[in-house]
């Protein structure tokens, strides 16, 4: 077999292919044998029927097909081997010669393009620099932490007073959209903290001031429902007002809600938690600004069908699989975006141009630094993965060895490991000027776990190649 390889553009290729005879003959003997296994002659015994025979009864150019369909991806990864082409996707036969002669011993010559990944210059790590947040808890970082926790062990009291903010209030709600109450337009017993925001706008202003059995009416746009992202008059009857009770924040309270016998003890604790907190968004931060810059270094063509792919793919997931569980549809979308088509389409090729070119930067560093995965390094990546899926650990694993997704994994913490040696190259600064050394953390573990685990991208694992 001989191969050429003619470059079309930066990203991708042509190849031509010529396959003699002798190197053929035994797809077009497997051809005959598999027809052989599939057809009945009269006279002749199955399997037994002279290649004569099957040529006169069933037409060569069937057994042509067959040998040729068999023959072609074998001598094309051959020839994608020897030239040592990293391709991308399936290729495209531009053309097919020489089929008509095999039987009587001619060669075959075929063509084949295909998308290529383009070479990449990498720039040096050391000349990255980014700043980012400096790790520092205050007394009211801690003070807001204790709060929240307190409001966990909250309780109420009903009484008799006109509701104000902070107060959990109890409400019948009635809709009209254009003077109709739709048939989900109303609901009774609704529990509600005022102040929270997750009920409707304008409800704040409508029950502060209201005692029970006080009703207000106001205007607002519907979040849900029939009559979603429609203007309503809506009625609200206020049936109980309720106050919140904080517990006392002393000893008691520690020893109630935490494993410490003293309030001190539980501030020391939460100074801690609230550090080691800032640590992991200190490292994230730190690997997305050295990812953007990184990025923004490394020019690269993109591979036009692998992006057009790219742009379809995100472009169909969102229209069928997340706005359907939104409830809306593109054009909801659009208006709740405050964009126009055109500019979501420009969007959405930025993202995918991110993606493809994040997936391809990183896998150069890991290929340039000769980075692996350890079975140890597989499993942790498959516990946080599956942690984050609702998924029990078997249960995830069993559902990406059965999807084939195990090398998408492997790709994912190769990927981590290379923006992890990224940023330990790059110099990170926090805003006072204090540089950043993860490698001496006390807490590098998790650092580095922050750093080597993060999402690179949806779009990076979607353009996985075949």
């Amino acid at each position: 077999m001989k191969s050429a390889v003619e470059t079309l553009n930066p990203t991708r290729v042509r190849l031509t292919v010529e396959v003699p005879f002798e190197e053929l003959k035994p797809s077009l003997d497997a051809a005959y044998k598999k027809i052989n296994q599939q057809v009945t002659v009269p006279g002749f015994r199955k399997g037994k029927i002279p290649a004569r025979v099957i040529d006169q009864r069933f037409g060569r150019g069937a057994v042509l097909e067959e040998a040729v369909n068999d023959a072609l991806p074998k001598f094309y990864g051959q020839a994608v081997e020897e030239g040592k082409i990293d391709v991308l996707g399936q290729p495209e036969i531009t053309e097919i010669e020489g089929v008509e002669q095999l039987v009587d011993g001619g060669d075959l010559k075929f063509t084949a393009e295909v998308d290529i990944r383009p070479e990449i210059e990498l720039p040096d790590f050391a000349s990255i620099e980014v700043e980012v947040d400096p790790i520092e808890v205050t007394d009211e970082d801690v003070d807001k932490s204790l709060e929240q926790l307190r409001e966990r062990f909250s309780s109420v009291k009903a009484v008799e007073r006109a509701a104000a903010e902070g107060d959990v209030v109890v409400v019948d709600l009635e809709a009209k959209v254009d003077g109709e109450v739709p048939e989900d337009g109303t609901a009774t017993g609704v529990t509600y903290e005022i102040g929270s925001g997750r009920l409707l706008d304008g409800i704040d202003e409508a029950v502060i001031g209201l005692e029970a059995g006080g009703s207000k009416s106001f205007t607002t746009e519907l979040k849900g429902g029939s009559a979603e992202g429609k203007d309503s008059e809506v009625t609200v009857t206020v049936t109980a007002v309720q106050e919140k009770e904080l517990p006392a924040l002393d000893d008691e309270f520690a020893q109630m809600a935490s494993e410490f016998d003293t309030l001190d003890e539980l501030k020391d604790d939460s100074r801690k938690r609230l550090a080691r907190m800032k640590e992991f968004d200190q490292a994230t931060q730190a690997q997305e600004r050295v990812l953007d810059k990184l990025l923004e270094l490394v020019d690269m063509p993109y591979p036009e069908k692998l992006l057009a792919d790219e742009i379809q793919t995100r472009k169909h997931n969102l229209e069928h699989h997340q706005l359907p569980q939104m409830g809306i549809d593109m054009d909801a979308w659009l208006k709740l975006q405050e964009k126009t088509a055109e500019e979501f389409d420009a969007e959405l090729e930025e993202q995918a141009k991110k993606g493809i070119k994040t997936q391809f930067v990183l896998d150069a560093i890991a290929a340039k630094e000769e980075l692996g995965v350890s079975q140890e390094e597989l499993t942790e990546h498959l516990l946080r993965r599956a942690a984050g899926s609702g998924l029990t650990p078997d249960q995830f694993a069993q559902q990406v060895v059965q999807g084939g997704q195990v090398p998408l994994l492997v790709g994912e913490v190769v990927r981590g490991k290379a923006l992890a040696s990224v940023v330990e190259a790059a110099k990170v600064l926090d805003t006072e000027g204090n540089v950043v050394d993860f490698a001496d953390d006390e807490d590098e573990d998790e650092v580095s776990e922050a750093v080597e685990t993060v999402e690179v991208e949806a779009a990076a694992e979607e353009t996985e190649e075949a």
